[in-house]
């Protein structure tokens, strides 16, 4: 049974509720506002549908996430890193990454980042909870990602690239930083083959549950500094992991 969302409230039921089938459907209705949004992913919650239709939310088990230890990189990949003139930036053009997410998957089976959505993530943009990385050939924006950073845990949304290996620079140069400023955690939400080959693990969702209510007891966290607007250096970051 799919729990209907009530208006005033941003409370969630337990994500162990969430149907087998489809996998991880939660509950449908709400709406996007900052509170409602945050409290989703602090208890393992994300939106997911396509325009036109109700609000849903979904907690998948298992769940697709990286670690300091599983991050993988082929060989080409850094032979790329090596030779490419590519850069890599933060958070400085959240707008545009959004909007290109929405573009590049439309042209599949449609996207799920409606106007509502990305005017939501904007907003989390602002309040300084959303991220974006992007990559550039010169002043051309070829690739890039977007997601929602939690203390020590960033909820990846959406990438895109229109060059070979874009999105790929944009995922491994923003996850080294992340991981070596004390990043414990990366969620990818669901798994695919191109996750898979950059080191994804799965994390039955008791397991991804408890890690995140760990890290909120904690109070966990990386430097506020690390958001900041600025470029990352594409060269390879060594990971301290001690804590992972």
């Amino acid at each position: 049974m799919v729990i209907r969302l009530q208006a005033q409230d941003v409370r969630f039921p337990p994500p162990e509720l969430a149907l087998k089938e489809p996998n991880g459907l939660l509950a449908v209705g709400g709406d996007l506002r900052p509170e409602r949004l945050l409290n989703a992913y602090r208890n393992g919650i994300f939106p997911w549908f396509a325009e036109g239709d109700p609000i849903l939310w979904w907690s998948p088990d298992p769940r697709a996430v990286f670690t300091p230890q599983s991050l993988h990189e082929s060989r080409s990949m850094r032979r790329f890193r090596r030779q490419t003139q590519l850069t890599v930036t933060l958070n400085h053009d959240f707008a545009q990454v959004i909007a290109k997410c929405a573009e590049v998957h439309s042209h599949g089976e449609g996207t799920w980042i409606t106007p509502a959505m990305a005017q939501a993530y904007a907003e989390l943009h602002r309040l300084g909870y959303a991220h974006s990385i992007e990559v550039w050939d010169d002043t051309t924006l070829v690739g890039g990602m977007y997601g929602i950073g939690m203390g020590q845990v960033f909820c990846g949304e959406s990438m895109f690239h229109t060059r070979t290996n874009a999105s790929k620079l944009a995922f491994l140069v923003f996850a080294e930083h992340f991981f070596a400023a004390g990043g414990q955690l990366l969620d990818a939400q669901v798994p695919n083959p191109h996750l898979e080959r950059l080191g994804m693990m799965t994390l039955p969702r008791p397991q991804f549950l408890h890690f995140l209510q760990r890290q909120q007891q904690n109070g966990g966290t990386i430097p506020k500094e690390f958001w900041q607007s600025r470029c990352l250096s594409t060269n390879r970051v060594a990971i301290n992991d001690e804590n992972s």
